[in-house]
């Protein structure tokens, strides 16, 4: 996708106010351009079709058919596009249910404007995003999946096919002998990382440039051998970096 090219986003929810509002706060960032919005699954799956947005913010709460279960549907109508739950739901079911069905990200509707933002950017690059309030059930939702038997949520892929010196068992992304590679300051923005915070806070919070805290995520990606900045939560999360 060309840089210059607005993200072309489909807006679904069944409030015409919460829709109003949000194509209006969408529209202060160039970048972004809301090209249609929809009250329902079945509006939202004929405008998927019919324009291929680039990206479609999906409530769950719809009237008739729920978000979750239009995933499936919203994905053969616009194969291309990536989605992102943003509702209200807090639920550990919502979340592991709209990741099995293929959405990129989670979001809830208290998220700040220049974080939405920020988390459509991130998800058009390939990566999970979830909020910071889900983070801890999302790492809940793993292990439940990994203790009940029942169908594995979906893990962002490893940076390499090969572990890098770490073996894993059933039921844990990686031995604790990984985070032994991590650096104090890694360990520290790793743990940012775990709370949702992005890269702008974590600069912040340390006194750092925004660029400086890139290049240690980038070499906390590639030593915990993961592509994603979720996975890597769930990395932190579970072996206690919290």
């Amino acid at each position: 996708m060309n840089q210059n090219t607005p993200i072309r986003i489909l807006v679904v929810d069944d409030h015409t106010l919460f829709r109003r509002g949000l194509t209006a706060l969408l529209a202060r960032d160039p970048q972004l351009s809301v090209i249609a919005d929809a009250a329902d699954a079945g509006q939202a799956i004929r405008k998927a079709e019919e324009l291929q947005p680039d990206l479609i913010l999906l409530d769950n709460h719809l009237p008739g058919v729920h978000g979750v279960d239009a995933l499936p549907a919203l994905q053969q109508a616009a194969p291309a596009a990536r989605i992102l739950m943003l509702t209200v739901s807090e639920d550990e079911e919502d979340l592991a249910a709209a990741l099995r069905a293929g959405a990129q990200g989670y979001l809830l509707k208290t998220i700040e404007g220049d974080a939405l933002t920020a988390a459509v950017q991130r998800a058009m690059q390939g990566d999970s995003v979830i909020a910071p309030e889900m983070m801890g059930k999302l790492v809940a939702a793993y292990r439940n999946a990994a203790q009940s038997g029942v169908e594995p949520l979906p893990m962002p892929p490893k940076a390499n096919p090969e572990p890098t010196g770490a073996t894993q068992t059933a039921g844990q992304t990686a031995v604790p002998d990984v985070l032994a590679a991590l650096s104090p300051r890694e360990r520290d923005i790793l743990r940012g990382i775990a709370r949702g915070a992005s890269n702008k806070e974590i600069a912040r919070e340390h006194g750092i440039a925004e660029t400086t805290v890139k290049i240690h995520v980038q070499h906390i990606l590639r030593k915990l051998d993961v592509s994603s900045r979720v996975h890597a939560a769930v990395i932190a999360t579970e072996h206690g970096l919290l």
